[in-house]
């Protein structure tokens, strides 16, 4: 009885936390090596020699490592060394996966050096059967955290501790 009294005040702390205007919050179990090759799959491709950019649409599916993110349209922003992905910009509805974790939103924006993608419009995490959702999210791939803010709203189902067992 007291350790249930326990996890219920816990997660209802837990819970307000997540409702205030920001929210920090794990993204995937493991930590991303941003130095890992990016795979890139797609429909098109077209690739713009004077800015530095490749668009690719349909069915674009990138993964590096153990994330995948999927868009209808990414474009690839490459850096000062030759070959190098500086970005990765999502648009069209991006769903984002790391291990038993995903994030979908409007759009996503992969900065590679900084190991950060931010995810914006209509942000849903899940993490098991619990759901966040808020406006923007900012995912921290080398500490595996995610920041949330703007209307965060957190729906934890009974039994479930943060999505892990």
């Amino acid at each position: 009885m007291i350790r249930a009294t326990i996890l219920a005040a816990g997660l209802s702390l837990w819970a307000g936390m997540a409702a205030a205007q920001g929210a920090e919050v794990a993204f995937g179990g493991i930590r991303q090596d941003s130095s890992l090759p990016v795979e890139i799959s797609a429909d098109q491709l077209e690739v713009n020699q004077s800015d530095g950019t490749a668009l690719y649409t349909g069915e674009v599916v990138i993964g590096q490592g153990e994330m995948r993110l999927a868009a209808p349209r990414v474009l690839v922003v490459y850096g000062e060394a030759a070959g190098r992905i500086s970005r990765l910009e999502a648009t069209g509805g991006v769903t984002l996966v790391s291990g038993e974790e995903a994030a979908e939103a409007d759009r996503a924006d992969y900065d590679i050096d900084a190991g950060t993608v931010e995810m914006t419009g209509n942000v849903l995490l899940t993490q098991g059967d619990n759901a966040l959702t808020s406006e923007r999210m900012v995912v921290d791939l080398d500490s595996g955290t995610a920041q949330m803010a703007g209307r965060v709203r957190t729906v934890l189902q009974p039994g479930s501790a943060g999505g892990s067992e």
